[in-house]
């Protein structure tokens, strides 16, 4: 018996974990830790909110649920982004 081989991964962003401190991301083949602490927008949201998240023109995350958008440049380059956050309950 031989075994078909994979397909392509057709999924560019998946969330692997969501902890008490953070999310853990993948994006493209990396991972990136976003804290709660940094990315206060994560913290009340609901599991399905946080797994909602889409990559657009391919260097763009959006989370449409939350409202939120991040670049990846501010993931890879985080010193050259400072977060600015209203962390507001809405």
């Amino acid at each position: 018996m031989k075994l078909r081989k994979l397909g392509k991964n057709i999924s560019d962003v998946e969330i692997l974990n969501v902890s008490i401190n953070g999310i853990w991301i993948h994006v493209r083949g990396q991972e990136f830790f976003l804290s709660f602490e940094h990315y206060p927008w994560f913290k009340n949201a609901s599991i399905a909110e946080i797994h909602q998240v889409e990559l657009l023109h391919d260097q763009h995350l959006r989370w449409p649920d939350l409202d939120v958008d991040l670049e990846l440049a501010s993931l890879d380059h985080p010193e050259k982004y400072p977060l600015m956050a209203d962390s507001k309950p809405r």
